[in-house]
């Protein structure tokens, strides 16, 4: 049997390769220990903003007070962006010096 001649032999397709899509970065949003702000408000902030549990926040604000630092959470860049001004403003609400930093992962 014989194909009919408006077929065309399917070897005769090109392929794209496709462009492999890469992940955005993530950024890793860190908390730096002061002096001055209350344990009780870095919980505050880590169970609002964080949506941590009492136990969860409780542990994260021990490492920031033991460490200096410590990362409470890794998001997008824009998402990054927004929880530190977050934690930000809602120190600077309650006069506290809170300092909150972002970077690469």
């Amino acid at each position: 049997m014989s194909e009919p001649p408006d077929h065309k032999d399917q070897t005769d397709i090109a392929v794209k390769p496709r462009a492999k899509t890469q992940r955005p970065p993530l950024y890793k949003v860190l908390l730096l220990n002061d002096d001055f702000t209350p344990m009780e408000f870095v919980v505050h902030v880590l169970e609002r903003l964080f949506n941590m549990t009492h136990a969860q926040a409780i542990e994260i604000m021990l490492t920031v007070h033991r460490k200096g630092i410590a990362v409470v959470g890794v998001f997008s860049h824009e998402i990054a962006e927004t929880k530190v001004a977050q934690v930000m403003e809602l120190a600077r609400r309650q006069q506290h010096p809170l300092q909150c930093t972002m970077e690469k992962e």
